[in-house]
C-alpha cells in the first residue's frame, strides 16, 4: 500500500517515530517527511538514517499553518506526536493540553484541508479509563481521530481516520525497561513503587506490525487494540538482574496518576469490541453489527471477556521475558 506513496509522521524523531521510519523505508515509499520540533533529533537521525526518500521538517503539531504546508501532497499520516512523560505533563497540563488535544486536532484539519488518504492517530492504554493527564489527553486525540470521519464527504474530503491503542512498547524512551539497565548498570538500587504492578507488553517490532496491518485494513472511525500478553514488574526487575547483575532495590512512592494496571478496553467498550485476526477493534455505538460484518465479512463478535486489562491476560513467563529483552531491547540500546 506504499507503492509511491508520500508519507509524513509527525513525531517522527521520537521513538516509534525513528522505527517507523526505518521499516518504511524497507518498503517502495516515494518520500517519508519526518516532522517534528527537535532539530537536534532530526540532524542525528539524518545522519544515521541515510536516504535519498527522507525529508525532515522542523515543527510543531501546536503550528496549523506549519503543519497544513508540511502536507502538501502527502497520502499517508501517522501521528504519533506528543508529550507523554506522566509526572511531566501532571505538572505542566496546559502544555499537555496544546501538544495532544489541539494539536491533534490540527493534524485532522491539515490532514482535511490537504485531502489526505489515510490518518493514523497513535494511541496509548492510558487513555483507557484514565487516572491521569497524559490519559485523558490522548483519549481525547483519539476520540477526535475516530469521530473526524463525520467529515468524510466524498465531494471535498476523503480522508479516513483511523485510531490504534496499544500498551508500553519495551525500551521506548521514558519506558521502565531501560531505567532499570541504567540503574543496574550504574550499581545503583532499582527504584520500584510497587512489586504487584502489571505491564502489557509488546516490543517495537510487533508495534511496528500492528500499525502498518491496521492501517492497510482500517475502513474508517475504529480503534485498533492488538491482542497482547502482559508482564509484572517483579518478573521484570528479576529478569533484568538475571541478565545484568544483582543489584538491590529501593520502594518510592506511587508517581501522580500511575495505575496499578494498565486496560486496553474498558468494561463498557466491550459492548462494541470484535476480533479480526490477531486484533480487537472498537466501534462506535453508532455502527450496526450488519454494517460491521460488511466491512469485515471474517470479523467476529468478542464474548466471554468482560474488560482487557493487564491483570487478567496471561502473563510473559520470566525465563520468556529474559529472551524478549535479549532480542528486542538490549540489542536495540547498544546500537
Amino acid at each position: 500500500m506504499f507503492k509511491n506513496k508520500k508519507v509524513l509522521i509527525a513525531g517522527g524523531t521520537g521513538s516509534l517515530g525513528q522505527a517507523l521510519t526505518k521499516r518504511l523505508l524497507k518498503t517502495d515509499v516515494d518520500t517519508i517527511r519526518v516532522f517534528s520540533r527537535n532539530e537536534h533529533k532530526q540532524i542525528a537521525m539524518e545522519q544515521d538514517v541515510k536516504d535519498d526518500r527522507l525529508r525532515f521538517f522542523i515543527g510543531d503539531v501546536r503550528d496549523l499553518p506549519r503543519l497544513t504546508r508540511a502536507l502538501e501532497d502527502v497520502n499517508i499520516v501517522f501521528h504519533a506526536a506528543a508529550l507523554k512523560h506522566v509526572p511531566v505533563i501532571e505538572y505542566n497540563p496546559f502544555e499537555a493540553i496544546k501538544t495532544n488535544v489541539i494539536g491533534s486536532q490540527n493534524v485532522i484539519d491539515a490532514c482535511l484541508h490537504e485531502n489526505v488518504e489515510i490518518a493514523v492517530g497513535i494511541g496509548t492504554d492510558k487513555a483507557v479509563s484514565p487516572l491521569n493527564t497524559y490519559g485523558a489527553t490522548k483519549l481525547l486525540m483519539e476520540k477526535l481521530f475516530v469521530t473526524a470521519n463525520n467529515y468524510l464527504d466524498k465531494k471535498r474530503h476523503q480522508t479516513r481516520f483511523l485510531a490504534l491503542r496499544y500498551g508500553n512498547v519495551l525500551g521506548s524512551s521514558g519506558s521502565v525497561v531501560p531505567k532499570f539497565i541504567k540503574q543496574i548498570r550504574a550499581k545503583e538500587k532499582i527504584t520500584i513503587t510497587d512489586v504487584n504492578m502489571t505491564r502489557f507488553s509488546i516490543t517495537m517490532n510487533k508495534a511496528l506490525d500492528f500499525i502498518l496491518e491496521s492501517t492497510l485494513i482500517g475502513k474508517g472511525s475504529e480503534v485498533f487494540v492488538p491482542k497482547l500478553r502482559a508482564y509484572s514488574i517483579t518478573d521484570l526487575k528479576q529478569a533484568l538482574q538475571e541478565l545484568l547483575g544483582q543489584t538491590g532495590e529501593e520502594n518510592i512512592p506511587v508517581r501522580p496518576g500511575e495505575k496499578m494496571h494498565e486496560t486496553l478496553i474498558n468494561e463498557d467498550e466491550m459492548r462494541y469490541t470484535w476480533e479480526v485476526d490477531n486484533k480487537y477493534v472498537v466501534f462506535t455505538p453508532t455502527h450496526s453489527e450488519s454494517e460491521i460484518k460488511n466491512l469485515y465479512p471474517k470479523i467476529k463478535k468478542t464474548e466471554n471477556l468482560t474488560r482487557y486489562s493487564s491483570d487478567c491476560v496471561d502473563k510473559i513467563a520470566k525465563d520468556e521475558l529474559k529472551q524478549i529483552i535479549t532480542n528486542s531491547v538490549l540489542e536495540q540500546l547498544e546500537e
